[in-house]
């Protein structure tokens, strides 16, 4: 009865409301002051695993780190463009840019080390790097202020592919900072600190948000699954090869020593007409069995495609259209490292496909010409995003990323 206190209705103990209310305040506090001594139910497992937050990598070296260190579950791609007045000088725009590369490199050295930047509001959010990366590039009017004589040949928009629907809003951007760590909060912090030491100097254009499993709940290694539930990234390059496809050699030249490329692509992908599909023809469309990631044409995941295979009728195991034999690459200088993250944004989910090579033109773009050509997935994928990077080298303590790019 509304209004009516307990403590009047025979019977009942003499309970009111308010003692209901801290009666329940007592209970919660003797239960947590038992935790807090250490008590805990007897079939409560205790953690069995070390926790990862205070793991770093080192942030000074001969490359960046973020391009060949284990991909972390999470990753924050933030473009940037730099401010400039009209009719600056050449002199006050290499000014900006330097003054760009130098707040981001010191602010990344502290940030992958467990530290606040300068000046941080929240210095204890910095403090569980848990593998946080922070990887800088440059895009084609970037480098071109930096050193007009540095731009590559292949530092420029890509070619127009027939199934590429690009929007602006995920297009090229003069600066590209990415970062990757194992906690959303830290990239978050990591992020917007970064974006708070620039903002006089550099407007954000867009931000892409991406995610791979998490850490610890598959094994070191595991190839990440898309959000097809493929395994995406199986023919990624190893050891030796890895070295050369990235950094350059035998016949590859990297842009400056120490550096890479990066191309960035942004891929919607259809779940719900992917729904549809039965696992045939699933397996059909990649060349691959969806289950374990193996070419149809073999037993384990990281065995070779055979494209020569046939079945007992005579026809291909793995279709001449399928992503797999389109993708594959035909020459050993086509290599190229993907490095993907899946993305949900409202209604709209894909992958975030990051592509490090030497030379875009001679690895990245051969391969993606097929795909353009023919690629069974294509009927689920759309681009709707692309840029490319010039990755720069890494930095020595006490200097800034690029600083021996600059002319003297």
């Amino acid at each position: 009865m509304p209004g009516t206190d307990t403590a009047q209705i025979p019977g009942t103990r003499h309970t009111s409301r308010r003692g209901l209310l801290f009666g329940s305040a007592a209970a919660a506090v003797t239960a947590a002051a038992g935790f807090a001594a250490g008590s805990m139910p007897a079939d409560a497992a205790e953690p069995t695993e070390a926790l990862h937050g205070t793991d770093t990598v080192a942030f000074h070296g001969h490359r960046q780190p973020g391009i060949t260190t284990p991909a972390p579950a999470f990753a924050s791609f933030l473009a940037l463009d730099l401010i400039q007045e009209p009719g600056a000088s050449t002199a006050a725009r290499r000014d900006v840019l330097a003054r760009v590369l130098k707040i981001l490199s010191d602010d990344a050295a502290r940030l992958m080390s467990g530290r606040g930047v300068l000046a941080d509001t929240q210095p204890e959010m910095a403090t569980n790097p848990a593998r946080l990366t922070i990887t800088v590039g440059l895009g084609q009017s970037a480098v071109q202020i930096l050193d007009p004589a540095r731009v590559p040949g292949w530092l420029k928009d890509l070619p127009a592919f027939s199934i590429d629907k690009l929007e602006k809003a995920w297009g090229q951007s003069e600066v590209l900072v990415q970062l990757c760590s194992d906690d959303q909060i830290t990239l978050h912090h990591g992020r917007r600190a970064l974006e708070k030491d620039l903002r006089t100097l550099a407007t954000t254009v867009w931000i892409q948000n991406g995610f791979r499993h998490s850490r610890g709940s598959m094994p070191e290694g595991t190839t990440m699954r898309n959000l097809f539930g493929q395994k995406d990234g199986t023919a990624n390059p190893v050891e030796g090869m890895l070295e050369q496809a990235v950094f350059g050699g035998a016949g590859l030249e990297s842009w400056a020593e120490g550096g890479t490329s990066l191309v960035l692509r942004r891929i919607e992908m259809d779940l719900e007409t992917w729904d549809e599909v039965d696992r045939p023809a699933r397996d059909f469309s990649l060349g691959r069995r969806q289950s374990d990631g193996a070419p149809l044409s073999g037993q384990h995941e990281f065995d070779s495609p055979d494209l020569r295979a046939r079945d007992d009728s005579g026809f291909p195991v793995i279709s001449a259209d399928s992503h797999v034999s389109r993708s594959l690459a035909r020459e050993a200088h086509e290599k190229i490292l993907r490095r993907g993250y899946n993305y949900v944004d409202g209604s709209r989910a894909g992958l975030i496909f990051a592509a490090y090579q030497a030379d875009v033109d001679r690895q990245f773009v051969p391969i993606q010409q097929r795909l353009d050509e023919a690629d069974l997935l294509n009927e689920w994928t759309t681009p709707i995003g692309s840029a490319v990077y010039a990755i720069l080298p890494g930095c020595r303590e006490g200097s800034f990323l690029g600083r021996e790019l600059f002319p003297d």
